[in-house]
């Protein structure tokens, strides 16, 4: 009874660290994009910036969680030769995605946070790559999917 607790909080922790990064992504890119067209360019970098730094601070924390709630769902269950290709497909989605985060932030994200007066397209380089983690995300849901039926 007490591991199939423990092994339940596991997997809460691994689908609120996907939510909030797959949801992060996706919110980032769809919804604050078409809001900041509202202002000009002066707070609406500022408000990118922050927003940004704020995502990507909270990023920090759920991508070990994720990745490692993955793993350790991954080894309850025999290893990663004992699940199905899905779950294999998952995990190299996700360390894509974690790839693709942290080139993000030593990237163009540092540049943006540096500079005085940053261009327009460094905070077009983090819409696409913010673009591209949620429809990484995306599809990796859509794995787990395709992994809940086999």
């Amino acid at each position: 009874m007490t591991g199939s607790i423990i092994w339940s909080i596991v997997l809460a922790i691994h689908l609120l660290s996907m939510a909030y990064w797959v949801g992060g992504s996706i919110y980032s890119t769809l919804v604050v994009r078409s809001t900041l067209g509202l202002l000009d360019a002066g707070p609406r970098q500022s408000v990118q910036l922050q927003g940004y730094t704020r995502f990507f601070r909270g990023l920090w924390q759920v991508v070990p969680f994720s990745l490692l709630s993955g793993w350790a769902l991954v080894l309850h269950e025999g290893g990663f030769g004992a699940v199905a290709w899905p779950v294999n497909l998952m995990q190299v989605l996700a360390i894509v995605m974690a790839a693709l985060f942290v080139s993000t932030v030593y990237g163009p994200f540092r540049r943006a946070r540096r500079a005085l007066r940053p261009q327009a397209g460094l905070f077009d380089t983090l819409r696409h790559r913010t673009a591209m983690m949620a429809g990484l995300g995306v599809l990796t849901i859509l794995v787990a999917a395709m992994a809940r039926g086999l």
